[in-house]
């Protein structure tokens, strides 16, 4: 279970960790080596997940759940004046970190 990943962004860089991680641990348990120079699709077939929904699948599924959870709030909920709150201040030199919405927005 990913707690907490709904309200949380994740850069692309992490993204990628995340993936990779995942990936190892498959490899691990299937008790194979990369030195076997094995596809990764046939790893995923070997343990039984290929075609099953990833762990950034999952988190971007909460991340819509927790969305709809939000949106039928009353007006009045923190978490719902913070989902519509604007930063009034000038960010950072560099490049700006994503809103929530906007990475929700993003397909």
């Amino acid at each position: 279970m990913v707690y907490g990943a709904e309200v949380s962004q994740i850069p692309t860089k992490e993204i990628n960790k995340i993936l990779s991680t995942e990936m190892d641990v498959l490899w691990r348990s299937a008790r194979k080596s990369r030195m076997e120079r094995i596809k990764n699709e046939h790893i995923t077939e070997i343990m039984g997940v290929k075609g099953k929904p990833d762990i950034i699948d999952i988190i971007q599924q909460k991340r819509l759940q927790w969305y709809g959870h939000v949106k039928r709030m009353p007006e009045e909920r923190i978490p719902k004046l913070i989902r519509d709150w604007i930063q009034r201040e000038r960010r950072k030199r560099g490049c700006p970190r994503k809103t929530w919405m906007e990475e929700y927005k993003q397909p």
